[in-house]
């Protein structure tokens, strides 16, 4: 190791000390952090009882301040226990050391708040920073002098990859080099992708233009200069904006340059003999898939001591449209803020439409060790966000004709990095645009019945979360708090209470409100997550390392793809809700990522911004 090889005795005593045993489950589960006084509240137990419990509330002193019966929800698939819901959303009392019991179960103290308090926004927005590549991570800026670290891959200059995949397959590679420093790391590893980083990005400035269109002066101060511990925090820029520029500075670096043929797969191939079918393209203008190591490094492993070459892997058009849909709302936000940056991205998102719908099916095939794949099939959905962001920010008639084209025009759905399109309804539900009133009241209608949906899973579910999944996925946390997103938007556009309080429940699952009494968030709450999967982030695989940061969300249940060490040995033995360990060997389960970040800071930025 680098400075960390040099961490004194005495500091890891220290450190050690710092650890504490962690609390025991509790039957009666909710909100770890604490709940709303003015706000729903909502508790869960686990209990065989086919009849309603009496439950009281009791107050720090002890005494009872409200009482009633649970309500009898049954059998839970997704738990796959017995449970009772308890609602005391009439006590609206502010005050900490509340104490729920129904028989001889109690619950942990909880508060109260008045008012929100901005933590988990800020903490969640932090992680961002202390993904950064290419810079060093400075104690001033952090929670613990440990999470400091030194600059990885400085620069982070990288050619083609001209080597044998895993197939065998060997690749042409190119005539250039790109710097593509600075950007976040992906996940609990040091690659750096277009794809995910695009709806990365997206949603952290999706959270301030909503506040801006809207008029929100809470959340644009939550948001702001200043709010942040960053070494932009003083320039009179939106500390958010700060962060996200740093990620575009990586997204417009893995631009093709002008007048470069690459042979790269086109159409959806199936290997023969394990090779592909390369052809030469004009990829001018398209966006590399990623810049990553040539293998996979251990855990754990510093960003400064990854020794792996690094390569750009080929162009791809997912990731040539993720490009043109978060430059094209980088260049309508930077407007006034920064006009030059504002045109530098608009002129790279023309570039990069241009390049896609000329190389409109080029995939990500290749199995390259060392990274992940973000793979598509299918690229309607980015097509769509693409051109939703172009036209709202310039009034491309290009764009718009491929607008008003898409099966997708004006509809909303499930959003992840794969699934794009609800992104750009949103945009144009949101952003000023050239469609006419009842097109942007469609796509505000399209957004407010996906949120209504949302609330229909939330009552067929024992934990009252608005998901419900036969199957928790990869990174299911993601899916529940980007949900939460679309019930916020349905909220601001409708008024309507009740879509807030599904974000709230979305929330409160993540952060406690679950069978296994788990805040899936490090740093909030009394079973916090603490052992990610991560490469610098390893305290539990070696104690020279740091434990990680508060705010950072774990990707949370996954029951459908258990193909780590920790899940394989849980095949067929938990239900959905319960597929996951606090294990930083369960990448499966227990990855941190950009992706699943991002939403928690939205989700969390809207709720401060929306409490009474």
């Amino acid at each position: 190791m680098t400075r960390l090889a040099a961490l004194s005795f005495v500091s890891l005593l220290v450190l050690a000390s710092a650890a504490h045993a962690e609390d025991a489950p509790r039957s009666i589960r909710l909100n770890q952090t604490g709940l709303e006084a003015n706000g729903p509240k909502r508790a869960v137990l686990a209990d065989a009882s086919k009849t309603p419990l009496d439950w009281t509330l009791l107050d720090a002193s002890g005494a009872t301040v409200a009482g009633g019966k649970t309500k009898v929800f049954g059998d839970d698939t997704a738990s796959g226990e017995h449970v009772h819901q308890i609602d005391f959303s009439g006590l609206r009392k502010a005050g900490d050391g509340y104490r729920l019991k129904v028989g001889a179960a109690e619950s942990r103290p909880f508060a109260l708040r008045a008012k929100p308090d901005g933590k988990l926004t800020k903490a969640a927005l932090s992680f961002f920073y202390q993904q950064r590549a290419s810079v060093p991570i400075e104690a001033r800026f952090v929670e613990r002098a440990d999470l400091a670290r030194p600059a990885g891959h400085a620069p982070d200059k990288a050619t083609c990859f001209d080597l044998a995949d895993e197939r065998g397959q060997v690749w042409p590679g190119c005539d250039y080099t790109l710097d593509a420093s600075d950007g976040w790391y992906d996940a609990g590893d040091h690659g750096k992708y277009v794809v995910n980083g695009g709806i990365s990005v997206w949603t952290l400035v999706n959270a301030y233009e909503r506040a801006s269109v809207l008029k929100r002066p809470g959340a644009l101060k939550a948001l702001g200069d200043g709010s942040q511990a960053l070494p932009e925090n003083a320039n009179g820029v939106p500390d958010i904006l700060d962060e996200a520029r740093f990620e575009l500075s990586f997204l417009l670096a893995m631009q093709v340059p002008d007048g470069k043929t690459l042979q790269v797969p086109v159409g959806k191939q199936k290997p023969v003999d394990g090779k592909l079918k390369l052809t030469g393209i004009d990829a001018s203008g398209m966006a590399h898939q990623k810049i990553a190591d040539r293998n996979w490094t251990g855990v754990p492993t510093a960003p400064a001591d990854d020794k792996e070459v690094r390569y750009l892997y080929y162009p791809t058009t997912g990731a040539t449209l993720n490009l043109v849909a978060v430059a094209a709302q980088a260049a309508r936000v930077w407007k006034t803020i920064d006009p030059a940056f504002s045109a530098r991205c608009l002129e790279a998102a023309r570039r990069a439409f241009a390049a896609a719908r000329r190389n409109p099916e080029i995939y990500q095939l290749g199995p390259f060790t060392g990274s992940g794949g973000y793979g598509d099939g299918d690229l309607t959905d980015e097509l769509y966000w693409a051109a939703a962001e172009l036209y709202a920010t310039s009034g491309d008639a290009g764009a718009e004709k491929v607008l008003r084209a898409s099966p997708l025009f004006l509809a909303a759905g499930d959003i992840s990095w794969g699934s794009v399109g609800a992104l750009g309804t949103i945009t144009l539900a949101l952003a000023p645009n050239g469609l006419k009133p009842a097109e942007i009241a469609q796509a505000r209608a399209s957004l407010t019945g996906s949120a209504g949906r949302y609330l229909s899973d939330d009552l067929g579910q024992g934990y009252g979360l608005p998901y419900a999944a036969p199957g928790y996925p990869w990174g299911s946390n993601s899916s529940v708090l980007n949900r939460a997103m679309v019930l916020g938007l349905a909220y601001d556009f409708t008024g309507e209470i009740a879509y807030r309080y599904g974000a709230v429940d979305a929330m409160d699952y993540v952060l406690g409100r679950n069978p296994l009494d788990r805040s899936y968030v490090t740093g909030f709450g009394a079973r916090a997550m603490q052992n990610p999967h991560h490469r610098f982030l390893a305290k539990q695989a070696n104690a020279a390392y740091p434990a990680p940061p508060a705010g950072v969300v774990s990707g949370g249940p996954n029951s459908t793809n258990m193909g780590d060490p920790v899940a394989e040995k849980m095949k067929g033995q938990c239900k959905p809700q319960t597929c996951w360990t606090d294990d930083y060997r369960a990448f499966t389960q227990n990855e941190v990522a950009i992706n699943w970040n991002a939403p928690l800071v939205w989700a969390s930025a809207f709720l401060d911004d929306t409490a009474k």
